[in-house]
């Protein structure tokens, strides 16, 4: 365990970053967390506030950054990752995976820091391989509605990769498969929350296409532990992380009647452009490289986020939340 390290962690009011930022206060680091709360939430961050070894920055990462003193690492998680919010803001999803690394990697190399940048199995597009290896190139459309995601992913890598070989920077790549657990937005457009939410509300549950594509859901604390492992390595290459646990869409929908003991109907809507069919880390590199499984299985995971969207106001499950920057202070 490093003690006294610095780390900027980007996107850290979002529901990976503050995971993330509970985790390096744990470890004994100094985290300094950085958004500009298009997508975020303070309150998933407010409890770290208090604390002398934390500070926070309102700020947007595609303009320039600054950080004062020594910066050990950098872990650049800012970004829309939700359907509903890039198809929304899709320059700005484009800007925080190009502008937004570029600055990045630009504070590393001045500050001689370690980055490690969050890709996604989006790099895969639909996959026309399954499971997905990190040696798969993938098969994305770049015009299409969900190309804003899926080539500012694939441009964060190129660019990662070219500043560890043309400048010598430690970098980390993570390939971030299905992740849930609790601070995740019900209203985002992402499966897990929308059946849940659906559930609370007493709502049918939407499946997009007939339910047979799948996907793999990972738990939150076996992905940062996947990724912290992965910072703390010596491996420069791209290396998956999720669980590959596969169950198709249809099945899952049963599952989250069978958790919530709702009695909705499910319904069927037509399957949007370019949704893939097939989600599966192949895991082969984590496991060997980094000595890392997923240990808590769906029935776990999912038991442990229902009762954290239970605690939510009916106010809290029925619209989009906005932050009230008057409650806190902003270092």
């Amino acid at each position: 365990m490093e003690k006294n390290k610095r780390v900027l962690i980007t996107g850290a009011a979002g529901f990976l970053g503050s995971h993330l930022c509970d985790r390096f206060i744990k470890e004994g680091f100094h985290v300094i967390g950085m958004d500009n709360l298009i997508t975020g939430n303070l309150r998933n961050i407010e409890h770290l506030f208090p604390l002398e070894n934390f500070e926070f920055y309102h700020h947007d990462v595609s303009k320039f950054i600054h950080v004062a003193g020594e910066l050990d690492y950098i872990l650049h998680f800012a970004s829309p990752a939700s359907p509903i919010d890039y198809l929304k803001i899709p320059i700005q999803t484009l800007k925080v995976g190009s502008l937004g690394i570029h600055n990045c990697l630009g504070l590393a190399k001045a500050k001689n820091a370690r980055v490690l940048i969050a890709s996604t199995s989006e790099v895969y597009g639909d996959p026309a391989v399954h499971p997905q290896t990190e040696e798969y190139w993938g098969n994305v459309n770049p015009v299409g509605p969900r190309g804003v995601y899926d080539e500012a992913k694939r441009f964060q890598e190129a660019i990662t990769m070219a500043y560890h070989t043309f400048h010598g920077l430690e970098t980390r790549i993570v390939r971030i498969f299905n992740t849930y657990g609790p601070r995740m937005r019900l209203n985002d457009g992402r499966v897990l929350p929308a059946f849940i939410g659906q559930a609370l509300r007493g709502e049918d549950l939407t499946i997009f296409g007939d339910g047979s594509q799948t996907r793999s859901f990972c738990y939150v604390d076996d992905l940062v532990e996947g990724i912290y492992r992965l910072l703390l390595s010596d491996y420069a290459s791209p290396v998956n992380i999720g669980n590959p646990d596969e169950i198709t869409i249809g099945d899952f929908a049963e599952e989250i009647i069978k958790l919530t003991g709702t009695d909705q109907k499910v319904i069927y809507q037509d399957l949007p452009t370019d949704d893939p069919k097939q989600r599966r880390p192949d895991i082969s590199k984590a496991i060997s490289i980094l000595d890392w499984t997923p240990k808590i299985d769906r029935a776990e995971g999912l038991k442990r986020t229902y009762a954290y969207f239970k605690t939510l106001t009916k106010e809290e499950l029925n619209k989009v939340e906005h932050n009230n920057f008057d409650k806190y202070i902003i270092r």
